[in-house]
């Protein structure tokens, strides 16, 4: 739909700025982006029905998701796809809800079509549900319902940063008693990667498969190589298991897990950080470098691994360089000025070195949250982010042949056409199944939400909020609806404050009470009251 379309759809402009009829929005009328979901469940037929069919996503989205809204028609019509189709994976089971990465039947996954290679996306996004029961019982899956109540078995078959992600997903909601109740299985979690996966000197190693990116320049099926993403993972876990160890009281663990997060940042500076290209690398069993800058090298900073101020912050001047990972349809997986990098078809539908894929993207865009927020630096700026996002945005289409653009997702895409490549090449060879219809392998909410919108979870009672949009790009934004540590939470941009009429510049409200504010777009703090 282009903007008029929209308009048109939706009653006007000034449809979404009344307040939401049920009283649970305190500005935007959940109604207004109705008109999105109608137009999303239209598309195309609804081959696969997990526990919410399309008839009933608009209902389930309106009490379930913050709701945003913007003057770019692309961008909030991508996030209410995004959601739309997330909702479409949540699939009820004998042993509770799951979320699923691929809708239809995939011969790798584990029973009940479930995969853990982007359980920590699952939970990044749908951490913002209001309706806890899904990822509670989708990490009880994975964490409880294997043999004799332990992990499912095939959990491993990914790299994962679980722990890492059910802890900021603590940070979102405060759900104690949740958090501490898989406390246990967590350890089991994180030991099992250190019996299974680490190395003499303390490092991780991981083939690329099954860190989820086959066919990589720097990796391989059936090496043992120590990449940054599966090391950066596990400094995260051992982080986010410290600090459950703290709520438990539990000193003892506090500082195990401590130390093992300082003696893998350590290793991760000294060994994986290639000095002579600036940037974080996989590290080959010889001890050499591959000698190949690929956009995992950003992985670190997702979990604010590296050390501020010690030169690490100069990778990201590849970001947008036009050689390095910049492209006009998203991030290359690897930088361009490789002769190895490459986009044409090498022999497998699923290639990492060189076509954007959404999971990398995600990574990269979080950990690029993490950059502007907590590191002086010089190299890139809230434009960066925000070019990044809409580029990002723009690339989740699908042009169908009759003419037709649709809101999608899918597997990997040619950077520089905005074709989806393994979607493509399945129809080519006459083996198109659809298997990455709607493909759930990243996320896109939480980027609005905790980059763009600027709302930093913390475990405290102050609400944190530094929007990454860049001064005079938009006169105004909302996301509201948004349930943050019990509370319902608004989130507004309004620079004359005729939008809204909340008053001029930047607002935070809670439970329809104001916060926090500021006359410009930067970084502002409210507290919760008690409840």
């Amino acid at each position: 739909m282009n903007r008029r379309e929209v308009l048109k759809a939706f009653g006007g402009a000034t449809a979404a700025l009344l307040p939401d009829a049920g009283g649970r929005a305190l500005l935007l009328n959940a109604g207004a982006f109705k008109g999105y979901v109608d137009f999303f469940n239209g598309m195309a037929p609804e081959e696969v029905v997990n526990y919410i069919p399309d008839a009933e996503a608009w209902a389930w989205m309106r009490d379930n998701i913050p709701y945003f809204a913007c003057p770019d028609r692309q961008l909030e019509q991508t996030y209410y796809y995004r959601w739309w189709a997330y909702r479409k994976h949540i699939k009820q089971t004998p042993k509770g809800f799951i979320v699923t990465e691929f809708l239809k039947p995939v011969k790798h996954a584990t029973e009940y079509n479930a995969l853990s290679c982007a359980f920590g996306h699952h939970v990044a996004e749908g951490r913002w549900l209001h309706d806890g029961r899904f990822l509670d019982e989708y990490a009880c899956f994975w964490l409880k319902s294997g043999a004799n109540g332990g992990l499912q078995p095939k959990f491993h078959q990914f790299s994962g940063w679980a722990p890492a992600a059910l802890y900021d997903r603590w940070l979102v909601n405060g759900d104690t008693k949740f958090l501490l109740s898989i406390f246990e299985p967590l350890t089991v979690d994180y030991q099992t990667w250190q019996r299974d996966r680490q190395l003499p000197d303390g490092l991780f190693w991981q083939s690329d498969v099954a860190d989820g990116m086959e066919e990589s320049i720097s990796g391989g099926r059936k090496v043992r190589n120590m990449r940054p993403t599966i090391n950066s993972y596990m400094y995260g876990n051992a982080t986010a298991l410290s600090a459950i160890a703290r709520i438990a009281s539990d000193k003892q663990a506090v500082t195990s897990y401590s130390s093992d997060a300082e003696k893998l940042r350590d290793l991760i500076q000294k060994k994986l950080w290639n000095t002579q290209a600036n940037f974080f690398e996989t590290l080959l069993p010889s001890g050499a470098f591959a000698n190949v800058r690929e956009q995992i090298g950003f992985t670190p900073w997702y979990f604010d691994l590296p050390e501020a101020g010690k030169g690490y912050e100069a990778a990201w001047k590849q970001l947008m360089d036009a050689n390095g990972f910049y492209a006009p349809y998203g991030l290359t997986t690897a930088e361009q000025r490789d002769p190895r990098c490459q986009i044409a078809f090498t022999g497998d539908d699923c290639q990492w070195n060189g076509p954007a894929w959404p999971f990398s993207t995600s990574i990269t865009l979080r950990a690029l949250t993490n950059v502007l927020n907590r590191y002086p630096q010089e190299f890139v700026s809230k434009a960066d982010y925000f070019a990044t996002l809409i580029i990002y945005a723009q690339s989740e289409v699908l042009l169908l042949p009759n003419g037709r653009r649709i809101p999608w997702v899918d597997e990997d895409l040619d950077p520089f056409t905005g074709e989806w490549l393994a979607r493509e090449r399945k129809i080519a060879k006459g083996t198109f199944y659809g298997r990455g219809n709607h493909y759930n392998h990243s996320t896109f909410a939480d980027g609005i939400i905790t980059g763009l919108a600027g709302l930093r979870p913390r475990p405290d009672d102050m609400v944190e909020v530094n929007p990454l949009l860049p001064e005079r790009k938009w006169d105004w934004f909302c996301l509201d609806h948004v349930r943050y540590h019990g509370r319902l939470l608004t989130i507004l941009w309004d620079r004359t404050g005729a939008r809204f009429g909340k008053g001029a510049g930047l607002r935070v409200f809670a439970e329809g009470m104001p916060i926090a504010q500021s006359e410009r777009l930067e970084r502002i703090t409210g507290r919760l009251n008690r409840m």
